[in-house]
């Protein structure tokens, strides 16, 4: 009790309370976001072969979010309880195994200082509330589905959907939006991406986004409401745009190379449930609307 009313007491105890959490939690996502499609693929794999009546594959190997232990991707050494403290461990080792010496990559301790980083913002923003320990969750789903689609252009049903319905359950208590709200922004958020899609492809005859982009919008429309999602498409469209011509000059890819637009989509949907209020408010202002 003492710990709960220092939390509640204390913005700064929870901020930092919030920032190494989330460094912990950053450490599991980039486990999470290196397994989960690997574990995709094989479940793939087998149902392909059952339903092609092919003789299964014999393997012993358990690999899961938790099996084997993580190990070193050039010389197999297996990674240490004290080799995996976040950020700390890559700044003791210099960024190199301990073992092969073979340089770790940047993007771990990036990944791990950015969730530490959201996390403490969050506890910040919201303070010791329940709103604060949901947009924790909804962070740490979007940061790893973001990391997923950028590697793989895959927005995993096993992360999305249950965020989906926490968002509907949490806004049954009217947590940041009202139930009817909730509902109908989780049906326009799909249907909106849906439609587009589908518009594309009568006229092009090309697909031109997966079907992953209409639940993220949909569990986005679950969280904020309907209200948030002009905003969240209007801000991914706009990044989205801009960041995609980047990527493809810095790549020298053409334009029809596929850009993941679930990030954006993250991106934009965290924005507009954190401050989507104050953006639109602003907008109407400088508009000559208010």
């Amino acid at each position: 009790m003492q710990v709960v009313e220092l939390l509640a007491s204390d913005v700064l105890a929870f901020v930092a309370c919030a920032l190494i959490l989330g460094l912990l939690v950053g450490s599991f996502l980039n486990v999470l976001v290196h397994r989960l499609p690997k574990m995709m693929f094989r479940a793939w794999k087998v149902q392909a072969t059952e339903v092609l009546e092919l003789p299964p594959e014999q393997s012993t190997e358990v690999f899961n979010l938790v099996l084997p232990n993580s190990r070193c991707p050039n010389c197999g050494h297996e990674i240490r309880p004290w080799e995996n403290i976040p950020l700390l461990s890559y700044l003791a080792l210099r960024g190199k195994c301990s073992a092969c010496k073979t340089h770790i990559s940047l993007r771990y301790p990036l990944v791990e200082l950015t969730c530490g980083l959201l996390s403490a913002y969050v506890a910040w923003h919201f303070g010791f509330t329940w709103q604060a320990g949901a947009v924790l969750l909804l962070t740490w789903g979007l940061l790893a589905m973001s990391l997923i689609d950028a590697d793989h252009q895959l927005l995993p049903d096993a992360l999305v959907l249950p965020l989906l319905w926490l968002g509907l359950i949490l806004n049954n208590f009217g947590l940041f939006a009202s139930l009817s709200d909730a509902l109908w922004g989780a049906v326009a958020g799909y249907l909106s991406l849906w439609s587009v899609y589908w518009l594309f492809k009568l006229l092009t005859g090309k697909e031109g986004m997966g079907y992953g982009d209409f639940k993220l919008l949909a569990m986005l429309g679950a969280w904020g409401g309907w209200q948030v999602l002009p905003l969240t498409i209007l801000l991914s469209s706009l990044v989205g745009a801009v960041l995609g011509l980047i990527l493809l000059r810095l790549r020298n890819a053409e334009t029809s190379t596929p850009i993941p637009f679930g990030p954006y989509l993250a991106i934009a949907g965290w924005i507009a449930l954190l401050w989507g209020d104050q953006i639109t408010a602003t907008y109407l202002q400088i508009a000559g609307f208010r």
